[in-house]
């Protein structure tokens, strides 16, 4: 453990330049008398750090000196060729710029966990999209992650679901989001989120913006995220479970949240759903499986969608007496 946190000391002050044992026990998340005995070791390995005294003050390496990447574990190693994903990469132009880091990487890897990182991708292939959908590769990804990278306003054609449908729009965009190979765009003014595929026509205005410097992107997205679902799920239903029949995302998280056990050994629970449309279809796909209690408009859509298929399927009367 000792020995992971000087390589990680060592790594910081290396990246981050000057740095002082508040900032180094803060984000390492150890006391500060553990900082002071660790650059002590450092410093008896024969790592060339100093300390400058002073208000801004601090620990910092002499100019110059670089380390390998030896403080890597085999869990790190696999990890870092892991998060290498090269359809996205290859999709924002950075497809030849990936596999070149991945080899300067490899290459400064002791043998050992070179042969780890090896394993590893050989062994695992992230392919991000669904079954049922098509790979998404819009047109304009490449100019849009451009814009990102150099903070340059665009002026865009966009295709929304409500009329008017086709809309002009300048963006100053913040981020890209890879969802479900989906890609998303944050973007100012809001900021609000759009599909790229959806970009009907792109124009580079030249125009430069700033991004605010407390932007997060990560955080930004999970709320984006959580409010989407909140919107989208303003209904509830009361339903029946079949004893191993099993609801996924928040309708599950509802079932094992509030779900109980009747007489039956069915689980009775209230779950949310986007509208009595969407929940037709969705429950039905469960078969015998489920049965709606509340609402009624639900409850009763249901039941004449298996009259209709009965009727379909069934023998007429008459024909199963000549039969």
């Amino acid at each position: 453990m000792k020995s992971s946190r000087l390589v990680s000391v060592l790594l910081l002050l290396q990246t981050r330049g000057r740095m002082t044992a508040a900032q180094l026990a803060e984000e390492l998340e150890v006391s500060v008398r553990t900082v002071y005995r660790d650059v002590e070791a450092l410093t008896a390995a024969g790592v060339p750090l100093y300390a400058d005294a002073g208000h801004a003050g601090g620990y910092r390496l002499l100019d110059g000196y670089r380390t390998r990447l030896t403080g890597l574990t085999a869990g790190e190693a696999q990890a870092l060729f892991l998060s290498g994903v090269p359809g996205p990469a290859a999709q924002l132009g950075l497809g030849p710029l990936l596999a070149a880091a991945q080899l300067k990487v490899r290459a400064a890897l002791p043998a050992e966990l070179r042969a780890h990182a090896d394993r590893v991708a050989g062994r695992f292939h992230l392919d991000a999209p669904g079954w049922y959908t098509d790979a998404d590769d819009p047109p304009f990804l490449p100019a849009v992650a451009d814009a990102v990278w150099r903070g340059r306003a665009l002026r865009v054609t966009y295709r929304r679901w409500r009329e008017p449908t086709d809309v002009e729009r300048r963006l100053e965009p913040y981020g890209l989001v890879l969802k479900a190979g989906r890609w998303y765009v944050v973007a100012a003014p809001g900021p609000r989120t759009y599909r790229v595929d959806q970009i009907l026509e792109l124009t580079e205005t030249g125009e430069d913006f700033a991004r605010p410097g407390d932007f997060d992107l990560a955080a930004h997205w999970t709320a984006y995220q959580r409010d989407f679902l909140a919107r989208l799920h303003r209904s509830e239903a009361v339903v029946r479970l079949a004893p191993g029949v099993a609801l996924t995302g928040r309708a599950g998280d509802a079932v094992r949240a509030n779900g109980r056990t009747d007489e039956e050994g069915w689980t009775v629970a209230t779950v949310p759903i986007e509208s009595v449309d969407h929940a037709h279809g969705e429950f039905l796909r469960l078969g015998t499986g489920i049965e709606v209690l509340e609402p009624a408009a639900l409850r009763e859509r249901i039941a004449a969608t298996v009259a209709e298929l009965a009727r379909r399927y069934l023998p007429a009367p008459e024909d199963a007496r000549h039969g």
